[in-house]
């Protein structure tokens, strides 16, 4: 894979991580996606707690984004592709053994193909090199 390909799967992974999770970085916008996403899906209420750690988890997810879209060095894209696979793992976990909310599927299924998918492609590009 050559790395200005690889370069562009790192910034696209990022470019999903901001449209996924902006919604999540304030407690304004987590509260309107939270109605949102249970009209789609029951999810159970918030506590102000829960809020905390939403809006936590997507402002960090912000700025690794951005760093990956400014410079979307490899060594950043294998990192990513661990980062996503505890993402996975732990959705996983949740609607599997905690039976949680269906609508987890609709983030889980990117986590899994672009952690596969930038895991895959660092070790083609280092493969070449």
């Amino acid at each position: 894979m050559l790395e200005t390909n690889y370069r562009c799967l790192v910034r696209t992974s990022a470019i999903y991580d901001v449209i996924a999770t902006v919604a999540f970085a304030t407690p304004w916008t987590f509260a309107v996606t939270h109605q949102l996403l249970s009209s789609i899906s029951p999810l159970p209420p918030f506590e102000p707690l829960h809020v905390l750690f939403a809006n936590l988890l997507g402002s960090i997810v912000l700025v690794w984004s951005a760093l990956r879209i400014w410079n979307p060095k490899p060594i950043y894209g294998l990192f990513d592709s661990f980062a996503r696979g505890l993402f996975f793992t732990w959705q996983l976990y949740y609607l599997l053994a905690m039976g949680g909310a269906p609508i987890v599927w609709l983030f889980a299924a990117p986590e899994l193909l672009f952690g596969i998918a930038q895991a895959y492609g660092y070790w083609l590009l280092h493969k070449v090199r």
